[in-house]
């Protein structure tokens, strides 16, 4: 019998989604992995990345994070490619993709940026010149998390003149991105159709841009503006 999937909206992912560090035995059904890989699949070909999914592993995580902070982590996605300048702001794009599109299909995740183990991760590519930056704990949570501290519009985005309900939409889908160590170290600034976008958080800078870009157009509407 097929998984009941359940019906919802990238938009209204963004808003479900909480990072889950403690999941269940349950293993994610055959068909849900075919879903997965081959938005995967499609991804890698037209963006030249490497991320896969592995199942029934918990080798891409650290022992500190085994031991401290997760729990039932059986499966995750390998986030590589080769090593190029926007690598990890393809790689936060294209994982927060993944990441929501999981959640519309009734699984929870985990972005691990600082404390996963890129030997054991790379040890499940077939390509092991590629560089690795996180992986993203899958699977089905005991709980289904709790929303993280967020800031305000007004604290992470300016306008100039009248603030379009797309412009406003995109901030608010942008203040439910996950970051590193939860900064929101973003700034969005619009001018007609209009905006560009910076993100300060350090070593994570480059995965927390493509992630913040991605939930910003999923709010937005790619149509309703270009970015600069």
């Amino acid at each position: 019998m097929k998984n009941e999937i359940v019906e919802m909206t990238i938009k209204e992912a963004i808003k479900e989604r909480h990072m889950v560090r403690k999941y269940t035995d349950k293993a994610i059904p055959s068909d849900l992995v075919q879903l997965l890989d081959a938005r995967l699949e499609e991804t890698n070909k037209a963006n030249d990345l490497n991320i896969k999914l592995i199942t029934g592993k918990s080798d891409g995580l650290s022992s500190i994070a085994k031991l401290l902070l997760a729990k039932g982590v059986n499966n995750y996605i390998v986030l590589a490619g080769p090593d190029r300048a926007d690598l990890d702001e393809k790689l936060g794009y294209y994982g927060a993709d993944i990441m929501l599109y999981a959640q519309t299909l009734g699984l929870n995740s985990w972005w691990v940026g600082g404390m996963f183990n890129p030997n054991g991760a790379k040890s499940n590519l077939e390509n092991k010149s590629v560089r690795i930056n996180g992986i993203i704990a899958i699977g089905y949570g005991q709980t289904n998390g709790v929303q993280h501290k967020m800031k305000t519009a007004d604290q992470i985005s300016s306008y100039e003149g009248e603030t379009p309900r797309w412009f406003a939409e995109g901030v608010e889908a942008l203040l439910y991105a996950p970051t590193a160590l939860n900064k929101m170290a973003f700034t969005v600034k619009g001018s007609g159709n209009k905006v560009s976008i910076t993100c300060d958080s350090g070593h994570f800078s480059g995965i927390d841009l493509g992630i913040g870009k991605y939930h910003f157009e999923v709010g937005a509407g790619r149509d309703n503006f270009e970015w600069i």
